[in-house]
């Protein structure tokens, strides 16, 4: 992605819902989503604009799921 990407997501009932994006070290550099949200489509923009170049991962956690995705910034 360059610089920013959409990071989309479903859920099937109201639920908790974490979603963070951490570097490769494990640091985490952004926290998206930190509430509970209602079932449905949603869709959340990730601004890499002031990170450098490299590899990333986003985890996205709810009461019932959890998902770790890799990323790739190009600049």
């Amino acid at each position: 992605f360059n610089p920013t990407t959409k990071i989309n997501f479903s859920l099937p009932k109201e639920e908790f819902v974490s979603l963070k994006v951490y570097d490769m070290l494990g640091r985490e550099v952004s926290n998206l989503v930190n509430e509970k949200l209602n079932a449905g489509e949603y869709s959340y923009d990730f601004d890499g604009s002031s990170l450098q170049s490299g590899t990333f991962f986003y985890r996205l956690q709810s009461e019932n799921f959890s998902d770790t995705k890799k990323m790739i910034l190009l600049k």
